[in-house]
């Protein structure tokens, strides 16, 4: 295997940029969280560790964590290393691609690539299409010759040598071939009487042909005349139904390739010209035909012997024949079959469709001169996973297409000669196979209509070459061991232990083999001393492990939801912090970066950083850099007789030295003054009411001034002005509005132009709704009264009129 870039020196930096991506793209943890997955205490094996993802790792260092169980040596690799795994004892197998540059072929490049993939991640290449000026050319007519096509064959006598012809100025180099069919020869499709099977026009007079599913007639060849004299010699057949056999035919004329001639380094094209639509899949079960079809070649004699008892094949495996065989199709139809044929070849890749009003032979050459310019001017991919290995992978493709192409799903059209089109291919695995299934799958990368492809050859890493600590697969298999003697001859390396406070003691103390210096108990009470070593118990809170149980994963403060933040390991209940990292949690940078401002100050000067955050020295200050004062005013009126002086002397740096005696050391002035408004300061000009904004700094012990240049002199009177103009705007509004609605409620009591109505009314004898004005009623009051008065008495309520004062 060597480098890709070896071969392909000559791309365009486009390209040559997506070949340094080449490498496998993993998928590798991105924070210490994913950590999660990969700690289980149902991992019992490396194999079961590496089928949890990508960024899990096993150690397989003897006496690595001893006496915990072997779901801790599944972890992320930085936190085995933390841990006190060694690098060479980790088994953590490489995402990669590798491309072999040895093998190449002409229109289709890497020709070979091999990947390597674990479960979860993903691996990209770039596959290289290129399109050559002048291809050999072979052209397979694939002709309804049924009743109704008559005059249509008729046309084609005409056609052979006015093609090669125009065709030469595409390819130096045509073939022709020719076959014919009709449909199935069972009934219901034919008429089985004995008289019309032989032929089936005998009620016409007229000889035909029996009917047939397909016979191949002449093999591709450049003797053109031969192709004209075979036509010529053909005659028409009949059937009983409208739909013909054209994809059985089809199917065959694609797999046969021995039998039809077609060359290996060539463009093949099948052109089919019916007048009708075709059977599909299924249909032959109304004669009784249940056999699907198997998409071999059965062809004696040049003719179709499975017809009567194999199916139509389906689309989807037309679809894959012809790709296979790397064959473009196109259909000659009339105009009354093409809705149906354009349903049909959008799901045949590498087809083209024409309609044609007469099958004339000028027509027929332009429609195959056109479909072989377009044909060859789309450059897309088929991309094929092993049978049975397609549910644990997926892939996606995307194409860079030239200058002048217009790129689509999975390919470019509008590609010229000579021109390279390129595929950026990534595959992902989801899972691992079963136990009794191979490892290695093979992916097809295939051009539609090209005779060259590219194999690439995945290989899943979901088995580890170790096992347990001195449980090797194979017993030479030293690297299993990291504390064994290497078998290259080098000193035996030192095994390496795991964090413990025994590290830190003098050499010649002497203490318990179990029991950690200064410690009571004997593997801190949470284990057993077994053969000088600690045995740790295993505590449903989580994980106990070290040298002297002094080590767990539940007896730390957690910060983020991760212990110790994710940023330590947590010994004998306390955080033992990364490097640059402090605090009870870990959660605490040791650097004050996070509390300077951007002139480098820590928290304005203003305060101290404590745990990445700052601590204001005084109450007044605020804000996440100590910078806001809200009542800091006499610190900003104590620089006012500098700001007066500079803007006395107009704020020119040549005159800003009359003011040192009155100003800090460092003035500075600028157009505007940035940051908060809180940590600005103004001074208004007695004169003329003119606002300038200042700000002041310290550094180093040192104070900085900055003047604004810009004042802001909005006057007063400026404000009252706007006031008055709103306030008249407004009541002049207001009047507006009440004089319109008083003339429309005016216009609304009397017609348009006619005079005004009268609004009292004047009821007549007979009209019904006439209330007399005056009216009787009787109220009566009830209480409590002495036998000799009444509780009754009668009132007359008037009605008023609608002109009447209301009177009481």
């Amino acid at each position: 295997m060597t480098s890709w870039l070896r071969t392909y020196s000559d791309l365009p930096w486009y390209a040559l940029f997506l070949c340094l991506s080449v490498e496998a793209a993993v998928i590798e943890a991105s924070s210490s969280g994913d950590g999660v997955l990969c700690r289980s205490s149902s991992i019992t094996s490396c194999t079961e560790c590496l089928r949890r993802g990508p960024q899990c790792a096993w150690c397989f260092q003897e006496a690595f964590l001893e006496g915990t169980g072997a779901s801790q040596r599944c972890d992320l690799p930085v936190s085995l290393l933390r841990k006190g795994c060694s690098l060479e004892a980790m088994e953590h197998p490489e995402v990669k691609v590798e491309v072999n540059a040895t093998l190449s072929g002409t229109q289709v490049s890497p020709s070979d690539i091999q990947v390597t993939l674990r479960p979860g991640s993903e691996a990209s290449f770039i596959v290289a299409v290129s399109q050559l000026q002048r291809y050999p050319v072979d052209l397979y007519y694939l002709v309804d010759v049924s009743a109704s096509m008559k005059e249509n064959l008729d046309q084609l006598k005409t056609v052979g040598v006015a093609l090669s012809h125009r065709m030469r100025e595409h390819s130096s180099d045509l073939h022709l071939g020719f076959g014919s069919f009709v449909d199935k020869p069972v009934s219901p499709y034919i008429n089985v009487h004995p008289s019309k099977i032989n032929n089936p026009c005998s009620d016409y007079e007229v000889r035909c042909r029996p009917a047939h599913g397909y016979h191949h007639i002449l093999s591709v060849t450049h003797n053109i005349t031969e192709f004209s004299r075979v036509i010529e010699r053909q005659l028409i057949s009949g059937n009983m139904d409208t739909p013909e056999g054209g994809l059985d035919a089809m199917l065959q004329a694609a797999v046969c390739q021995r039998e039809l001639g077609w060359r290996t380094g060539s463009k093949r094209l099948l052109l089919l010209m019916t007048d009708q639509p075709s059977h599909l899949a299924l249909d032959s079960r109304l004669a009784g035909i249940v056999r699907p079809n198997d998409g071999l070649c059965h062809l004696e004699n040049n003719v179709y012997t499975e017809s009567t008892t194999m199916d139509h094949p389906s689309l989807n495996q037309l679809s894959d024949k012809l790709l296979e065989n790397h064959i473009y199709s196109i259909f000659a139809v009339e105009k009354q079959q093409y809705q149906w044929y354009k349903a049909l070849v959008s799901l045949l890749p590498g087809s083209y469709l024409g309609r044609l009003g007469h099958f004339q032979a000028p027509n027929l050459i332009e429609l195959v001169v056109d479909a072989y310019k377009r044909l060859l001017s789309e450059v897309g991919l088929e991309v094929l996973v092993e049978e049975g290995a397609g549910s644990r992978y997926w892939l996606s493709v995307s194409p860079l297409c030239p200058e002048g192409s217009t790129a689509n799903a999975h390919s470019c059209s509008g590609v010229l000669p000579n021109q390279t089109v390129y595929f950026n291919i990534t595959i992902g695995m989801r899972s691992c196979p079963d136990e009794d299934e191979g490892t290695d799958v093979k992916v097809t990368v295939r051009p539609v209509g090209y005779n060259e492809s590219t194999v690439v050859r995945v290989q899943a890493h979901c088995r580890c070459r170790c096992g347990l600590p001195g449980r090797c697969r194979n017993p030479d298999q030293s690297q299993c061991r990291a504390d064994s003697t290497p078998t290259n001859g080098e000193a035996p390396r030192k095994p390496v232990q795991a964090y413990s406070r025994d590290s830190e003691q003098n050499p010649g103390e002497r203490k318990t083999p179990c029991r950690a210096e200064g410690a009571e108990l004997e593997c801190g009470g949470r284990g057993a001393c077994e053969c000088g070593s600690c045995v740790c118990e295993q505590s449903k809170l989580g994980a106990v492990y070290g040298a002297h149980c002094e080590m767990d994963d539940f007896s730390c403060p957690y910060k983020d939801g991760l212990l110790c933040g994710g940023r330590g390991m947590c010994v004998s209940a306390e955080c033992v912090c990364d490097l640059g990292w402090t605090g009870e949690s870990c959660g605490c940078p040791v650097t004050p970066e996070t509390c300077q401002t951007s002139d480098g100050a820590v928290c304005s000067g203003r305060g101290r950083c404590q745990c990445g955050r700052c601590v204001c020295d005084a109450p007044q200050n605020s804000g996440t850099f100590c910078e806001k004062c809200p009542i800091c005013h006499g610190t900003c009126q104590s620089y006012w007789k500098c700001v007066d002086c500079h803007l006395a002397h107009g704020l020119l740096h040549g005159e800003a030295g009359h003011c040192n005696q009155t100003c800090a050391p460092l003035v500075g002035y600028v157009d505007y003054i940035s940051g908060d408004l809180w940590s600005q300061c103004v001074y208004i000009r007695p004169s003329d009411s003119c606002h300038f904004r200042f700000h002041a700094t310290s550094r180093a012990g040192l104070t900085q001034l900055y003047i604004s240049t810009r004042p802001e002199c909005a006057g007063s009177s400026g404000h009252v002005r706007t006031f008055v103009w709103v306030c008249a705007l407004t009541v002049f509004c207001g009047l507006v509005v009440v004089t319109l609605s008083m003339l429309l409620l005016q216009r609304q009591g009397r017609p348009p132009g006619g005079p005004t109505v009268d609004l009292n009314y004047h009821p007549t004898s007979k009209d019904l709704s006439f209330i007399p004005t005056t009216n009787e009623k009787t109220v009566t009051y009830r209480r409590d009264h002495p036998p000799d008065r009444t509780g009754e008495m009668s009132i007359q309520v008037h009605k008023i009129t609608f002109r009447d004062p209301w009177q009481c």
